[in-house]
C-alpha cells in the first residue's frame, strides 16, 4: 500500500511558499526554491513537483522551470520569491514572480505547466510604465494570479509595520492590505489601477475582525463552491488565514485560521511560546480535487527561516463556507493515519519543541533547541533528515498511526551522551469529541455564525441527547436568560454522570453473562481432571 508523509517531496527539497495548481489532470507546485543550510531565503532557481490527482503519493521531479539570471532586470541573480501560475486565456502557462530588490512582477511563459518559462514581460500600465516603478506605486511583493471567464485578476501586497521598511528599502508598502489588479487578456497589461480589496493590515484594522490576523503577505486566490477564498499569511507570520466574498476583487471579509505550523490557535495553545514546534513563516494555499479540500503550507528546519519545506493538510469547508482550523500532522495528504509497520524517517515528525515550548526562529537561529537537519551540503539525491540537538524535555511528535497489529516499537538512535527516551502512544480514537466540536463552534462564531446556530449545530454535530440537551440549555439562556443557569447545568452534569454510571453497571451485567459459557465449560474441563484419576483407579 502506497503511503504519503508530511514533508511530502524528497527530504533533501526545500520547495516553501507552494501554490498547488491542477492542470491537465495533475496536481503542480509551483514555489520559492531554499537551499539546505542557506544563508538567506529563495537562494535556488526555481523548480516544480507534479502528481496525478488520484495519486497524490507519487511526485514526479520535472525539473528547473525559471532561472534567476531568465529576468532582464535581474542579471545579479538575486533570489526569486514566491511565485504563482495560472493558464491564460490563450491557453499558454503564465508565471508570475518578484526577485528581491526589482519591486515589480515578472512574467513568464511556458507551452507546459511543467516548464521550461521563458521571460515574457513586466506587469504594466497601458502607457508602458511598469508596475513598481511608477511614482505613487506602492512594493510590489509576493503575485497571485487568478483567471475565471475573459477576467484576469492579480494580486500583491506586503503590509509590515513600521520596522518591515528595512525589508523594502525604503519602498512605501500598502497600508490598506493586499490590491487587486486586473489585468488585459495578454496577461501583463494593467486594465483597472490597483485597489483595496477588503482585507485589512495592521493600519486599518481597528475594530474589525482581521485584528490580530491582518495580512502580512503571501496572496492566494481560490473559488470555492461558488464562493471566493483569498488566502494569505498574516502579521503573526507561523499562521495561513483566509476572508471570503461574493466577489473575486471585493468587499472580503474575515474568515479564520486555516492552519498554524506550530498549532497555534488550537485548545490550550494560544501563543507562540506554547508552540508545538519552532515556527517561522508559513505561505501556501488550498487544493480542491473533487470534494476533497487540502492546505499546503511549509516548515521550518535547520534552526532558521532559510531551509523550508512543503507540507499539506486535509481541512473541512462547512455548508456556510467557513474552514476549521487543522492541525499539522505527519500524514497530512495520505487521506488517513499511517500503517503501524516498516520504518518511518525522523523527518515526519509533525511537533518538535524543547521544555520550553516553541519560539518564533525569525532570522536567527534557535541554538539550544531541537532541529531536523542533514549531513553534508545541499544536494538532490541520498536525503538523510534526523532531528539533533535534542536535550532534557525535548518532545517529538508523530500523527497519526494505525496500531492495529502492531505490538512493539523501536528507535533508532545515535548519541554521543547518556538519557533515556520515553515513548508515549495516544489512541486518537480516545479523544474528546465533544470538546472538538465546541471548538469548531467557537470558531463558527468567530466567522459571523450567529451564537445561537453555533450552538444548535454543536449539539446535532454531537449526536448524543446529553450534548443536544447541554446546547438547549445555552439556546434558552441567550433568549430569556436565567439566574440559575450555573445550578441548571449542575445539574445537567449529575444526571450524565449517573447515566454513565448506569450504562457502566448494564455493561458489566452483559459482560458477566457472556462469561457464564465460558465458566461452565472450564468448570466440565476441571470436573473431568479431578474425576478421571479416581476413575482409573476405581477400574484399575
Amino acid at each position: 500500500m502506497k503511503q504519503i508523509v508530511n514533508p511530502f517531496l524528497p527530504s533533501y527539497e526545500y520547495i516553501p511558499d507552494a501554490e498547488p495548481r491542477i492542470f491537465n489532470g495533475r496536481v503542480y507546485i509551483y514555489g520559492s526554491h531554499d537551499l539546505f543550510n542557506g544563508k538567506n531565503f529563495c537562494l535556488g532557481d526555481y523548480v516544480t513537483y507534479s502528481a496525478p490527482i488520484d495519486d497524490l503519493t507519487s511526485w514526479r521531479y520535472e525539473g528547473v522551470i525559471f532561472k534567476k539570471e531568465q529576468d532582464p532586470l535581474n542579471k545579479r541573480k538575486r533570489a526569486l520569491y514566491a511565485p504563482d501560475c495560472i493558464q491564460g486565456i490563450d491557453g499558454r502557462y503564465y508565471l508570475y514572480y518578484s526577485a528581491i530588490g526589482t519591486n515589480v512582477i515578472g512574467v513568464a511563459v511556458s507551452n507546459s505547466p511543467a516548464g521550461p518559462f521563458e521571460f515574457y514581460s513586466y506587469v504594466k500600465y497601458k502607457n508602458g510604465t511598469i508596475l513598481g516603478k511608477g511614482k505613487n506605486d506602492v512594493f510590489q511583493f509576493d503575485p497571485g494570479i487568478f483567471v475565471e471567464g475573459n477576467d484576469v485578476y492579480l494580486y500583491s501586497g506586503f503590509c509590515p509595520d513600521l520596522l518591515g521598511v528595512f525589508v523594502t528599502g525604503g519602498k512605501q508598502v500598502s497600508k490598506v492590505g493586499p490590491l487587486c489588479i486586473k489585468l488585459e487578456a495578454d496577461m501583463c497589461t494593467i486594465k483597472e489601477n490597483p485597489h483595496e480589496i477588503g482585507v485589512k493590515s495592521v493600519y486599518n484594522s481597528k475594530n474589525t475582525k482581521y485584528k490580530g490576523h491582518e495580512f502580512f503577505e503571501a496572496s492566494s486566490m481560490r473559488k470555492i463552491n461558488g464562493k471566493y477564498y483569498f488566502i494569505y499569511s498574516s502579521i503573526l507570520g507561523h499562521e495561513l488565514c483566509y476572508a471570503i466574498s461574493n466577489y473575486p476583487d471585493r468587499d472580503f471579509e474575515y474568515g479564520g485560521t486555516i492552519v498554524s505550523i506550530g498549532d497555534v490557535g488550537l485548545g490550550d495553545i494560544k501563543e507562540v511560546r506554547n508552540a508545538n514546534n519552532m515556527t517561522g513563516n508559513t505561505h501556501g494555499s488550498i487544493l480542491s480535487i473533487n470534494d476533497n479540500h487540502y492546505i499546503f503550507y511549509h516548515r521550518q528546519t535547520n534552526r532558521h527561516c532559510f531551509s523550508r519545506q512543503a507540507c499539506a493538510e486535509k481541512i473541512r469547508i462547512l455548508e456556510d463556507g467557513t474552514i476549521p482550523q487543522v492541525e499539522i500532522t505527519s500524514c497530512g495528504l495520505n487521506n488517513g493515519p499511517l500503517l503501524g509497520k516498516g520504518e518511518y524517517e525522523a523527518r515526519i515528525a509533525c511537533n518538535l519543541k524543547c521544555k520550553n515550548g516553541g519560539t518564533f526562529y525569525r532570522l536567527f537561529k534557535g541554538f539550544g533547541r531541537p532541529y531536523f537537519t542533514q549531513s553534508g551540503k545541499d544536494r538532490e539525491f541520498d536525503g538523510d533528515q534526523y532531528i539533533t540537538n535534542i536535550k532534557d524535555g525535548t518532545t517529538i511528535t508523530f500523527k497519526y498511526f494505525k496500531f492495529d497489529n502492531s505490538k512493539n516499537i523501536k528507535i533508532l538512535v545515535s548519541s554521543t551522551n547518556n538519557g533515556t527516551m520515553k515513548v508515549y502512544n495516544e489512541n486518537k480514537n480516545e479523544k474528546r469529541i465533544a470538546y472538538e466540536e465546541l471548538v469548531t463552534a467557537c470558531h463558527e462564531m468567530e466567522s459571523g455564525i450567529s451564537e445561537m446556530e453555533a450552538y444548535r449545530r454543536f449539539g446535532e454535530r454531537c449526536g448524543h441527547v446529553k450534548y443536544k440537551t447541554f446546547a438547549t440549555l445555552l439556546i434558552q439562556n441567550l433568549q430569556k436568560g436565567s439566574r440559575h443557569m450555573g445550578e441548571m447545568l449542575e445539574k445537567e452534569s449529575v444526571e450524565a454522570w449517573d447515566d454513565r454510571k448506569r450504562k457502566a453497571k448494564v455493561q458489566g451485567e452483559a459482560a458477566t453473562t457472556k462469561l457464564l459459557f465460558p465458566m461452565i465449560l472450564m468448570l466440565g474441563v476441571v470436573m473431568a481432571i479431578v474425576m478421571l484419576p479416581a476413575c482409573l483407579s476405581f477400574y484399575g
